[in-house]
């Protein structure tokens, strides 16, 4: 057994700058931007405190919005994933990258919401 649930939502963005494209979602969307960004590549806003998190992030592809779906075991989630019509696309750091049947990316990531236990669904 194992359990999953939806992270958050992680806006991909083509720019060199990552604070003017943190500046437009923050204003857009409502949520402050969230202290100073650990690097260069990723700006996280605060969204209210049981919600998916958000992320704007500098990418190198076309922009979009991605989900990530975490677990407390990614090959499990993985596999489940896989058998339901998913294709692993790739492997970074600690996540996997993933492409659902109709053909939108995602990552499945390691659990970290504070509400996990109360929260994950529960897959055999």
């Amino acid at each position: 057994m194992h359990r999953s649930r939806l992270a958050g939502y992680i806006i991909d963005c083509q720019t060199d700058n990552l604070g003017e494209a943190a500046d437009f979602w923050s204003a857009a969307l409502g949520y402050k931007r969230q202290g100073e960004p650990e690097n260069d590549l990723y700006q996280s806003l605060e969204t209210p405190d049981g919600e998916p998190y958000l992320e704007v992030q500098v990418v190198d592809h076309a922009s979009r919005i991605h989900l990530d779906i975490e677990s407390d075991d990614i090959e499990a989630e993985v596999h489940r994933l896989e058998a339901l019509g998913a294709r692993r696309i790739e492997e970074i750091k600690t996540w996997v990258v993933m492409e659902a049947p109709t053909g939108q990316r995602f990552c499945v990531i390691n659990r970290g919401h504070k509400n996990f236990d109360e929260t994950a669904n529960r897959w055999e």
